[in-house]
């Protein structure tokens, strides 16, 4: 009997998913897909604005606009695997997803993610040198280590999207299968599996996990430091400049740790779909939304030079 249960498992092998989503009534449905393609428009706009004012203005060509720049690229990239895929599930009811699509999904997506991940931890360290190091700013950050820390995190997320994609999908798959997820992540996909997926979760929780508390550690430590420079400045005024730069960046970088950390670094993150599902939202379609606008509204160059672009656009 179990050679006949082999056999059959070998021969049912699955072609497509299907994706649930959320439960929910049609209309909210309709919401949802409403919501997801105006987050995506939001997200490409206001990304590809910030890459064209930087390119466009020399005095935004330092280390932290180069970063920032990739940022938006790789924000854009990251909503564009994503959301578009999840507002037609809502919209037109299109749940079903080949095998191959999927894996693609899943490995980009874990690709893109993690190279966040390292990104943030990069851009912390970058505002921990200006602030804590500013007289040898220019010399540490020079361009070849700010190419060398964009190389090196998108090679870490290469490293863990292929560890990821290869151990989920390693993993047979029997009968026509729900996912119950909007797309195809890790957790979502290894608890659609007929296989026992407890090596997956180990893998899962020992890389994803040291990844996620390695960078945000970086950023933490790097914010720490810079939080006690400031407080140790002389006028008020500097003070309140340079809190204000990075409460918001705070606030980005605890919005993706968190969300991140509770989704794949803990024990039986594979249990709660629906919660999951929900958190997800933000990591996957809100913070790339909100990147450009945190790290520019407040930001009086940034400012300057739309003000200037504007200006000589109106002429």
């Amino acid at each position: 009997e179990h050679h006949l249960k082999g056999y059959m498992e070998n021969h049912t092998k699955v072609t497509e998913f299907i994706l649930v989503g959320f439960k929910s009534h049609p209309g909210l449905q309709l919401l949802l897909s409403v919501l997801f393609s105006t987050m995506y428009i939001v997200t490409v706009v206001g990304n590809a604005c910030m890459i064209l004012i930087i390119r466009m203005d020399s005095k935004l060509h330092t280390p932290m606009y180069f970063f920032l720049e990739n940022l938006s690229i790789l924000d854009i990239c990251y909503s564009s695997i994503i959301t578009p895929k999840a507002a037609l599930t809502f919209s037109l009811r299109r749940r079903i997803i080949s095998y191959n699509s999927c894996a693609s999904q899943m490995f980009f997506f874990s690709l893109f993610g993690t190279t966040e991940a390292f990104f943030l931890a990069v851009m912390a360290y970058d505002r921990f040198t200006a602030i804590c190091n500013p007289l040898l700013y220019q010399i540490i950050m020079n361009k070849r280590l700010c190419v060398f820390m964009v190389m090196g995190s998108y090679l870490s997320g290469c490293i863990n999207c292929t560890i990821q994609t290869g151990f989920t999908f390693s993993l047979s798959f029997c009968g026509p299968k729900e996912i119950n997820h909007f797309f195809c992540d890790v957790p979502a996909v290894m608890h659609a599996s007929c296989s026992n997926t407890l090596v997956n979760e180990i893998v899962m929780l020992a890389v994803c996990g040291s990844i996620i508390v390695g960078t945000a550690l970086v950023v933490f430590i790097s914010y720490g430091y810079i939080i006690i420079t400031i407080v140790q400045m002389p006028s008020a005024e500097s003070r309140r400049k340079a809190f204000s730069t990075c409460s918001s960046h705070m606030l980005a970088v605890s919005l993706f740790f968190g969300t991140v950390y509770f989704m794949y670094a803990q024990p039986g993150a594979t249990s709660s779909p629906d919660k999951s599902n929900t958190i997800s939202i933000l990591y996957t379609t809100v913070i790339p939304m909100l990147n450009p606008f945190i790290y520019t509204l407040r930001n009086k160059e940034v400012k300057g030079s739309l003000k200037k672009h504007s200006w000589k656009c109106s002429m």
